[in-house]
């Protein structure tokens, strides 16, 4: 699966989330070695529906003993600064009180750059959880084209035949398997977690970053159509990048050996993501768990997710009596536990998360005011909730709640305090607002699977190391580690 990646391109890529106006930076011309740095815009961990667009890149080369920062750049060809711009969008949450509230994903980062040629603008999706990376697609019957890409303005544009390897081999791993459309182009049709979908054919094209074009085109989706529970917000998903292990993904075709990301849970710092080696010696070291692989197809299974396996959860250091069996991938596949920067909160199978659900209710009886709603269901899949007094929220009791740890084998991840509770947006009781356990059942998302989602990876160094087949964790303070980056404040 990771055939394609290059032995002796190591670059990194660093994408930082920052609020205020970025620093100047000197920029010097060097080739080897080069690391990419991307800035993201602030949202903060209350806030409901935040789209995060790259504010800017830079590249510049990084020493591994220190926090010493030099420029390069990251084509091959030429020695270039790479920009690109960043943009934070709020967008409302509907609450109705008494209905289940259809799943979706709160926060996600989008990046903007240009495709084709001549260049036009886009901004698209990244997704850890996803293979192909693809673009709204500029078709007659769509009334809003607005940074959709028209491949008929694009000189370089390719579209992939459904007779090429490409679409009978690189495919294999889709959900649902390509096809061959009227044209006899390769038709593919993705469909995600949250309901929502794209179809469109497989192409090739030049995806430009900032003033560098990449060598070698990138196979993409070319969609005509995507669709989604919010039909408003739909038009405004311009497109979406691709970065799990499957071969068409945009790390696997950029041949990206492993990557790292940190998330902050500070306002001034918001975190970084890392794409090459991360071999510093201020650096906590990582505690590993070997990624699950299986290679023979399962109805159930994921097979180029960022699969782990999920050995027990802890409260307070105390294991939960939880059966092993049901953390273990099934005879289908159901039941592997994927680490999804792509998805905000965690999803835990219907047993173990009544078990988790049971004993952190037990554990905060007299301290937080259970919210008593019998038909609220925050987001279709969290129905333990909380009324909580701003008053209250000021004077630290988060703070008196109890850890929560996923253990993994070799590793796990401590979650504790905020990141445990997630307030709904627009629902107040009287003074209180309403907060929920940010752990939800996957059984009332129709999913047969646990999935750990960034929210619950606040101030953890995550390593995904392609090349070992492992992810690497250790418990850092993003902030600090920044700073060590010569990044942030």
């Amino acid at each position: 699966m990771f055939s394609e990646l290059a032995p002796n391109y190591t670059p990194s890529i660093l994408l930082l989330l920052h609020r205020h106006k970025l620093s100047s930076w000197q920029e010097t011309q060097t080739y080897n070695n080069q690391n990419i740095l991307i800035m993201f815009s602030r949202f903060h961990a209350l806030f409901p529906l935040l789209l995060l667009h790259v504010l800017s890149i830079r590249t510049y080369k990084c020493d591994s003993s220190s926090s010493s920062f030099s420029f390069s750049s990251f084509s091959s060809s030429s020695s270039q600064t790479l920009v690109l711009p960043l943009k934070t969008r709020i967008t409302p949450t509907d609450h109705r009180p008494t209905d289940k509230l259809h799943f979706h994903h709160n926060v996600t980062l989008t990046v903007t750059l240009t495709v084709g040629t001549p260049p036009q603008n886009i901004s698209m999706v990244i997704d850890t959880g996803s293979e192909l990376s693809w673009l709204r697609c500029n078709r007659s019957s769509n009334p809003n084209p607005v940074n959709n890409f028209d491949p008929t303005r694009s000189s370089s544009y390719s579209p992939i035949p459904c007779s090429s390897p490409t679409c009978r081999t690189r495919t294999r791993d889709f959900l649902i398997p390509a096809s061959c459309d009227s044209d006899k182009l390769c038709h593919a049709t993705l469909s995600y977690a949250d309901a929502s979908s794209s179809e469109g054919n497989l192409a090739a094209e030049i995806f430009h970053f900032g003033n560098s074009t990449n060598d070698s085109n990138l196979i993409f989706g070319c969609m005509g159509s995507v669709s989604g529970s919010d039909p408003e917000e739909d038009t405004k998903t311009t497109g979406l990048l691709g970065m799990n292990r499957g071969s068409l993904s945009f790390i696997s075709q950029m041949g990206f050996p492993k990557f790292s990301y940190c998330i902050s849970g500070t306002d001034d710092f918001p975190g970084f993501l890392l794409l090459g080696d991360s071999n510093f010696t201020w650096l906590t070291p990582l505690n590993y768990t070997p990624l699950i692989r299986i290679s023979t197809p399962l109805p159930y299974f994921d097979r180029v997710a960022y699969t782990v396996q999920l050995t027990g959860i802890k409260v307070n250091g105390k294991l939960l009596p939880i059966p092993k069996s049901v953390l273990v991938p099934d005879h289908t596949g159901a039941g592997q536990t994927m680490v999804d920067s792509g998805t905000q909160f965690t999803f835990l199978l219907g047993p173990v998360y009544t078990a988790l659900r049971s004993d952190f209710l037990n554990r905060t009886n007299g301290i937080l005011t259970v919210y008593e709603e019998p038909d609220f269901v925050f987001q279709g899949t969290m129905d333990l909730c909380y009324r909580i007094s701003p008053f209250r929220i000021r004077t630290g009791i988060l703070h008196r709640l109890p850890t929560v740890s996923l253990v993994f084998e070799g590793a796990e991840i401590a979650v504790s305090g905020q990141p445990l509770l997630y307030r709904v947006p627009h629902l107040t009781v009287g003074n209180d607002s309403v907060y929920c356990f940010t752990f939800g059942n996957s059984d009332l998302m129709g999913m047969e699977a646990y999935v750990i989602g960034h929210h619950h990876q606040q101030n953890m160094w995550i390593e995904f190391d392609l090349q070992r087949s492992r992810i690497g964790l250790a418990p850092v303070q993003c902030d600090v580690s920044g700073q060590r980056l010569g990044i942030g404040s």
